[in-house]
């Protein structure tokens, strides 16, 4: 099960969606954890961009609930702590990486802070 706090639906736009903790650096095993976890009206999410510094190496491609979805591994730290998750006919989310090391009551602390910003 993904560890994940999203933020309340709101009409206005925010700059992070909510927040995602990982288990581990590995986006075969926890890529597929967090699509399944997401909102049905978030749509099929195709593609996914993360910082390439945070993650262990992993193809360009991985199949997740039989539909494939792009990886696209960017190596600048400017986004290094987040996800950015795309739908072709809904949007783009992006969301906190809370790093796996990081203590349970910190990690805590830190989604239900970005959960419950408003914009």
């Amino acid at each position: 099960m993904a560890r994940l706090r999203l933020a309340p639906h709101s009409a206005v736009p925010r700059r992070i969606d909510g927040a995602w903790w990982p288990r581990s650096r590995n986006l075969l095993v926890e890529l597929p954890l967090l699509i399944g976890a997401l909102p049905r009206d978030w749509g099929q999410i195709n593609g996914v961009t993360v910082n390439a510094e945070m993650w262990s190496a992993s193809p360009g491609r991985i199949l997740v609930a039989n539909h494939v979805v792009r990886l696209r591994r960017e190596p600048v730290s400017r986004d290094r702590h987040t996800v950015c998750l795309l739908s072709p006919a809904r949007g783009r989310w992006d969301l906190l990486v809370v790093s796996p090391e990081v203590d349970a009551a910190d990690a805590e602390y830190l989604m239900a802070a970005v959960a419950a910003d408003v914009h």
